[in-house]
């Protein structure tokens, strides 16, 4: 075989082997955001949820004194 078939060959071999290591780096690295994501997701929610529930009794509070000054009934 040529020198320069040779050099070639050599040259995609080793540009596969680094493109697969790029992908696997990659794709452990989505796995490990997701991870932290979800497990953000689970330590926020109690606190996302109690902002809710205050945010409706709020908002329900704010209904029954809108109509209690306008003479409505509560």
């Amino acid at each position: 075989m040529d020198t320069w078939v040779c050099d070639w060959l050599l040259i995609a071999i080793l540009s596969t082997i680094l493109a697969i290591a790029v992908l696997v780096a990659l794709v452990r690295h989505v796995l490990v955001v997701g991870r932290t994501a979800r497990e953000f997701q689970d330590a926020v929610r109690p606190m996302v949820d109690e902002v809710s529930r205050q945010s409706n009794r709020a908002t329900q509070r704010a209904s029954r004194t809108r109509a209690t000054r306008l003479g409505g009934r509560p």
